[in-house]
């Protein structure tokens, strides 16, 4: 079976559901497996791992690890 095939399949099966539950389950998959993000390579990032470097990108800010635009524009110019 095809993508596309499997992806209508999975869409008749949801539309059947009678259980909230169920779908609630399939929407708290999705959540945590849909893309979010890329990384500056183009591999893609889910919520969890965005959310991990968001928060390196934050303790690295508060521990001065970071450099000014201004700073990074004058290192560029010898690249």
């Amino acid at each position: 079976m095809g993508l596309q095939a499997s992806k209508l399949s999975l869409v008749q099966k949801i539309l059947s559901l009678n259980q909230e539950s169920v779908i609630d389950k399939i929407d708290e998959l999705l959540e945590r497996e849909m893309i979010v993000g890329y990384t500056v390579d183009g591999k893609p990032l889910i919520k969890a791992a965005y959310n991990e470097r968001i928060a390196i990108a934050e303790k690295q800010l508060q521990n001065g690890e970071s450099i000014s635009q201004e700073d990074l524009e004058k290192e560029s110019e010898n690249w």
